[in-house]
């Protein structure tokens, strides 16, 4: 019998997707001619059914007891969020099909890709560099190319244009840059699990270290693509915005590299909070001002 009680919906981690959010915007802001239904469906199969099944797949496996993602004491997981999971998947398919079939081709395979991360057969979490990779293209780049794909008006496949591939560029350095730092805390319940993952790996200055490198080399890039576009005042804003991200970036790494303990959980979520907010503003403004004013 399924049940959809408190530790399936905690387990689901919804709010997780607020983090991921800033990708659709960003794709949302490259479209001369998006059509609202399209981009509006679009954000709801992702954001309320694959990202949440993929976040139930992953903590139905990993059976965690040390805490992860947006839950500080992850109650035990159970069959129903198993089920769940695969539920949550074929609705955001389903969803996408009416879009267009190619983004429910898309939304398959980014499904397939969390499993194959997640699922003990494969278990790509158990090699950092692949995990890192796959977590960084798929939840970046890939989704970045979705979600134009979804909301433009024709659905065109020629869009490997120079805007479309610096915009899958920096999406995939924006959420790699992030992504190790979602691990720095798991270190004593990755390794007690066996899963090597890349912060695990570097270490925790290492980690610090390999994400600052990210960062700057997305910030580089994004103020090619803006010059490219010829919006440089655009990029002036994305530094503006994202100065609270900085600062408590290197404050945190000061604490970390002095005390390891510092590299928690409150710490990480922090981060997270505020560079998804940060650049979910930024971008949702650039909409604002592209399609409203």
């Amino acid at each position: 019998m399924l049940i959809f009680d408190r530790s399936v919906f905690l387990h689901l981690r919804f709010g997780f997707s607020y983090f991921l959010a800033p990708i659709f915007f960003f794709a949302l802001s490259t479209i001369d001619k998006p059509v609202f239904w399209n981009a509006l469906l679009t954000f709801i199969a992702f954001h309320f059914f694959i990202y949440p099944a993929s976040n139930g797949y992953n903590s139905y496996f990993d059976k965690d007891e040390g805490s992860i993602a947006l839950i500080k004491n992850p109650p035990p997981v159970n069959k129903s969020l198993y089920y769940y999971s695969l539920i949550f998947d074929l609705i955001g398919i389903v969803i996408c099909f009416f879009v267009h079939p190619y983004l429910a081709i898309m939304a398959f395979i980014y499904g397939g890709i969390s499993k194959i991360y997640s699922h003990p057969l494969i278990r790509l979490k158990k090699f950092p560099i692949l995990s890192f990779l796959t977590v960084a293209l798929f939840q970046g780049g890939f989704m970045f190319f979705a979600f134009v794909f979804g909301s433009d008006k024709n659905h065109e496949l020629s869009y490997l244009s120079n805007q479309i591939m610096l915009g899958i560029i920096i999406s995939t350095l924006l959420v790699g840059a992030g992504y190790p730092l979602t691990q720095i805390y798991q270190h004593h319940e990755d390794r007690k699990r066996g899963d090597k993952t890349l912060s695990l790996l570097l270490g925790i200055r290492g980690t610090f270290i390999f994400s600052a490198l990210l960062f700057l080399s997305a910030g580089i890039t994004m103020y090619y693509y803006y010059s490219l576009m010829g919006s440089k005042i655009a990029f002036t804003y994305f530094i503006i915005y994202m100065l609270p991200v900085f600062l408590f970036f290197f404050y945190w790494a000061f604490l970390a590299i002095k005390n390891s303990e510092q590299a928690n959980f409150k710490n990480s979520m922090r981060m997270n909070f505020l560079s998804g907010t940060c650049m979910l503003f930024y971008f949702l403004g650039l909409c604002v001002i592209k399609f409203v004013f």
